[in-house]
């Protein structure tokens, strides 16, 4: 496919030579200004852009700083055309993002050159981005296959669960969507890839390993002392999770999989008044993947059938969670999940 050359110079006999050089081997479109230019970059994506320095209403390096706030425009190769450069405005060009200069007047091999060789490392950045991305994917395949199979060991376990962990999974999914869309807790989730915490959510009952089938599967009421070996689960998930990063923490020290599982694991029994566990923590004081599993945990055990209890109604669970909102939940995610809580009647029934 050919490639996309902009040339943006306010001189026209300079545009014109650009365009007599290049048109042999590039598909050339000259703009008299950086304005022009961003009229038409939405439509047509170039390969580069040979950027005057020294133009009126917007000089070459107001528009590199614009390119380079765009994320659909921030990677485009751009080499700065200048009559006149002293050591400063090379730096300081670099220093906004700029791959090259070439002085005017300039030869036409060499400017050819140059634009070849930016091309050529272009394309060597994009071939090694798109397989580093393609290995990302299928780490990510396995780590997400290997904790689905161990999360599905753990459910089978508990013969009271049923699907529970898929779909509490799928209630995160549509709780972190109304939070952003609300545009709630905006610089806490920014710092995340929600693609690695959604599925990391899965590990949320992990520490159930640690309890016996007896208590775990027994048909009636537990008594205080089975009920509070089973909230040992909490604690007893972090510290497996904790073993597991040990055993496999990357050498730049980075699993934030793992982080965010011992989250969920850890903390999604907390109640925002103080009065859940293991800490006992208050409010903010709690993860907040700890508060968003909480409203997904609570809504699907009260929907689900269990030997002791029968199930509850869409209804009677929306009123129940409405109810725990500054109690046992964090308000502000109470309010997300009353926006969509039809979407969660929909997972319930298996309709979504």
């Amino acid at each position: 496919m050919e490639k996309i050359i902009y040339v943006v110079d306010d001189n026209d006999t300079n545009l014109e030579v650009c365009k007599q050089i290049l048109k042999e081997k590039y598909r050339v479109l000259p703009f008299s200004s950086a304005a022009g230019m961003f009229k038409l970059i939405e439509k047509v994506r170039p390969d580069l852009i040979l950027l005057d320095v020294q133009m009126p209403e917007m000089d070459g390096y107001e528009a590199l700083k614009l390119l380079k706030e765009d994320s659909a425009t921030k990677d485009i190769p751009v080499i700065f055309l200048t009559a006149r450069i002293g050591a400063d405005d090379e730096v300081y060009g670099f220093e906004l993002g700029a791959v090259d200069y070439v002085v005017k007047p300039f030869s036409g091999p060499v400017l050819m050159r140059r634009i070849e060789n930016q091309i050529e490392v272009d394309e060597l950045v994009k071939q090694r981005t798109a397989e580093l991305e393609r290995q990302h994917r299928q780490v990510m395949k396995l780590k997400n296959g290997l904790v689905s199979v161990l999360a599905n060991i753990i459910e089978n376990r508990d013969e009271t669960t049923g699907l529970h962990i898929k779909r509490t999974q799928r209630y995160i999914e549509l709780l972190f969507d109304e939070i952003q869309k609300e545009k709630l807790y905006t610089e806490e989730i920014a710092k995340w890839d929600l693609d690695v915490v959604i599925p990391s959510a899965q590990l949320h009952d992990v520490g159930k390993i640690a309890i016996s089938d007896l208590i775990l599967n027994k048909p009636g009421k537990l008594t205080n002392e089975e009920f509070n070996k089973i909230k040992t689960h909490s604690s007893e998930g972090a510290l497996i999770i904790d073993e597991i990063i040990r055993e496999t923490m990357s050498e730049d020290g980075d699993d934030s999989f793992l982080s965010h599982a011992k989250m969920f694991a850890e903390f999604h029994h907390e109640k925002w008044d103080g009065t859940g566990y293991p800490e006992g923590l208050t409010g903010m004081d709690i993860p907040l993947q700890g508060r968003i599993m909480a409203v997904a945990d609570v809504y699907d055990a009260l929907v689900s059938e269990r030997p002791y209890k029968k199930p509850f109604t869409h209804e009677a669970a929306v009123k129940i969670i409405k109810e725990g909102s500054g109690q046992h939940f964090d308000p502000l995610i109470v309010e997300a999940f009353l926006a969509i809580e039809d979407k969660f009647e929909a997972v319930k029934e298996g309709r979504a």
